[in-house]
């Protein structure tokens, strides 16, 4: 035995660096022929705890932040991903394939990325449990960076449990990742003890009742979930706003911009003298001579704005960087969960997956991310119910480093609900 992973079957995402036959792309054709000299920390990890990495899996192209009309699941390498559960579907991104394939049982499990929802999304529309960690609880070495402020890499699994397998084992100090550092006292190697039946007894949820509301569907489920987790022993605070909530949408932005530019060149700086592309700036003008492949839906405009930005000691994205911690945490989830002296905070993971379309792009109608993300806490999704057949997931949301504590309620959950079941590839909802 090498170890709790041994000859599992896994998927990574095509923004993790592997050092075998390989390529790492992120989606790009920029990127072809990129053989990186080393494994990234999480794909080095998966080979130690005895995991069988089959391939790579298909995003949406860097990560969904090439530009604001992008088409979730497309990629210039590897096209258009579907959504198993009907196939004219989006799957959500942007690890896009990570979640399709975990789904349609290509696979045990599946690593993707989170930036701001691109974990949770593509696992709330295919039916999938899914973790975004505490940032600095997972190494971001050897992955295509968005923003080292938000970016995290996680499971994507068909249960709890396997998600929390995974997960411990992905966790670790990485000298090479100084985000890691924080997470010494805060680590576990098996988050399995944290699996309790009886998990929602006593727990004190607060329910963000302003993440609801943008589909009437997704509201019914989510007050099925309310009554079962009561009936579980949960003690519910509703509402438990989070009073910072939209405030820090600009800001955001702003350090996505910054931190892209400075991470990317960082990234391909560590490839070495082989690398396709050196620069951001070399990818934006090789995206212009390769129009036709690269841009037939949607363009780089936020590439562009990124390639405009200055150093990360520039006036504006120290600031930014400064309203979003203080917005996201300590006025945000922090002051919220202190407020009412909560275990865990909840809201949709998202609606039901919308009809891909390339020409007027994605159609998000909604979710419960962005706190967390913007202030680097966990948050687990689970399957929550189901809409005309396309599958809806709750968030379990909080502070840094309560892993435990949102795997033991999102564990409770799911075994008092059962929700889920496997997709059976329709060519078109049965409504």
């Amino acid at each position: 035995m090498r170890g709790p992973l041994h000859g599992i079957p896994m998927l990574i995402k095509d923004n993790l660096d592997t050092a075998d036959k390989m390529m790492t792309t992120a989606g790009s054709l920029a990127l072809l022929g990129s053989r990186p000299l080393r494994d990234s920390t999480v794909a080095q990890k998966l080979r130690e705890a005895g995991a069988v990495i089959l391939g790579k899996t298909n995003l949406s192209e860097w990560a969904n932040i090439r530009s604001n009309h992008s088409t979730s699941g497309w990629s210039g390498r590897g096209g258009q991903t579907k959504n198993p559960y009907a196939l004219d579907r989006n799957p959500c991104g942007s690890s896009s394939g990570s979640g399709a394939s975990v789904s349609a049982n290509l696979c045990a499990a599946a690593i993707g990325t989170e930036t701001d929802g691109s974990i949770v999304c593509p696992s709330t529309s295919n039916g999938l449990a899914g973790i975004k960690p505490t940032v600095g609880l997972v190494s971001r070495t050897g992955i295509v960076p968005i923003s080292h402020s938000q970016d995290g890499a996680g499971p994507m699994c068909r249960t709890v449990r396997d998600a929390a397998i995974v997960l411990g084992a992905l966790t670790g100090i990485d000298e090479q990742d100084a985000a890691t550092s924080d997470s010494r006292e805060h680590s576990y190697t098996d988050y399995t003890q944290f699996l309790k039946e009886d998990g929602l007894r006593g727990a004190r949820i607060g329910v963000v009742r302003k993440t609801f509301g943008f589909n009437e569907a997704v509201d019914k489920i989510l007050e099925d979930a309310l009554e079962i987790m009561k009936k579980q022993g949960a003690v519910l605070v509703d509402p438990a706003p989070i009073e910072t909530a939209g405030k820090f949408g600009d800001s955001e932005f702003v350090v996505l911009l910054y931190e892209l530019k400075a991470d990317l060149n960082a990234y391909l700086a560590r490839l070495g003298p082989n690398a396709p592309v050196k620069t951001l700036k070399e990818i934006i003008d090789f995206n212009e001579r390769n129009r036709e492949k690269e841009m037939p839906y949607f363009g780089q405009d936020t590439f562009l704005k990124a390639e405009e930005k200055g150093p990360l000691t520039t006036q504006e994205y120290v600031d930014a960087l400064a309203k979003n911690h203080q917005l996201a945490r300590k006025e945000g989830i922090d002051a919220t969960m202190d407020k009412n002296n909560l275990d865990a905070l909840i809201g949709p993971s998202g609606g039901p997956a919308w009809i891909t379309d390339h020409i007027n792009g994605d159609s998000f109608s909604g979710g419960s991310s962005s706190a967390a993300a913007v202030a680097g806490y966990p948050n687990i999704t689970v399957p929550a119910g189901f809409i005309h057949g396309l599958p809806v997931g709750i968030s379990f949301f909080g502070r840094a480093w309560s892993e435990p504590v949102l795997i033991r309620l999102a564990y409770a959950f799911e075994q008092a609900t059962k929700i889920r079941r496997p997709p059976t590839f329709l060519p078109t909802v049965n409504a």
